[in-house]
């Protein structure tokens, strides 16, 4: 598909979804937009399932869900000031980048179920607690914080990497990332991070909020790495077909789930 028609069809899903989730997010309660991410979320592992069957693996599926469900009601609503779930998954994704390009030894069939599912659970539960935190007042302008982050660091990415990209970020996973997308993405994510703040989340210091715009967008680069890590693996293009011109669930999530513990952690633990 051409690059014009990429694009087209890329801005025509985002205009008729973008309204539709913002409204939900700030006019509905912050339980009907905890359902809505709940909901992404199991789709998400419905298509991580694929891609392990693509791959010749049969995943333990009620196993799975019944993880996922639990890790993602956890850490949305934890006991705790703050879960350590999202930042396991984190350390066991990231541990994947390290092994090289012989991506069919990297993960191993009995492990994958439990990957995804915690891998989901855990930050699919950090985006919902993005918005059950208190004071729920902020919920909804957290994680539009989080979808303006990921958002505008992925779409300098592109044009900066499509106009000026020369070396390759990570050419076995992903030979389209460029370093220089990659900095035009970090400072996509930190503009970003300042305009909500001024608009929504008045009381987050500036420092904060251009610190938290570049750690999103960075564990946003490697969260989309990881999963075209994963995509190389299973030997397919797109993680589906849901939403025309952007792929699958994972494929839209990738980069909002590795981000959200940024978020998360100082949500709860700093502010």
């Amino acid at each position: 598909m051409s690059f014009g028609a990429n694009l087209a069809r890329r801005v025509a899903t985002a205009v008729v979804a973008l309204p539709l989730l913002l409204a939900a997010f700030f006019l509905g309660p912050p339980l009907l937009g905890a359902a809505i991410i709940a909901a992404a979320i199991l789709v998400g592992q419905w298509e991580f399932f694929g891609l392990m069957k693509a791959r010749g693996l049969v995943p333990f599926r009620a196993a799975g869900f019944a993880i996922l469900v639990t890790v993602f009601a956890e850490v949305a609503r934890p006991a705790s000031p703050a879960s350590m779930w999202p930042a396991v998954a984190m350390v066991t994704l990231l541990s994947l980048l390290t092994r090289g390009p012989d991506f069919a030894a990297t993960v191993p069939s009995a492990a994958l179920t439990l990957l995804g599912s915690t891998y989901l659970g855990a930050l699919g539960g950090a985006i919902a607690a993005l918005r059950l935190l208190p004071p729920a007042t902020d919920g909804a302008w957290r994680l539009v914080l989080l979808l303006a982050i990921i958002m505008a660091a992925d779409t300098a990415a592109f044009f900066v990497g499509s106009a000026a990209g020369r070396r390759r970020l990570a050419p076995d996973i992903s030979p389209g990332k460029t370093v220089e997308g990659a900095a035009g993405g970090l400072l996509g994510g930190v503009a970003a991070a300042a305009v909500v703040r001024s608009l929504g989340l008045p009381t987050l210091p500036l420092a904060h909020a251009l610190l938290l715009g570049t750690a999103v967008a960075a564990l946003g680069i490697a969260g989309d790495l990881i999963e075209s890590l994963l995509k190389r693996w299973a030997g397919v293009k797109d993680s589906g077909a849901l939403f025309p011109g952007h792929g699958g669930m994972l494929d839209r999530l990738d980069s909002l789930l590795s981000g959200a513990p940024v978020l998360y952690y100082y949500f709860s633990l700093l502010r």
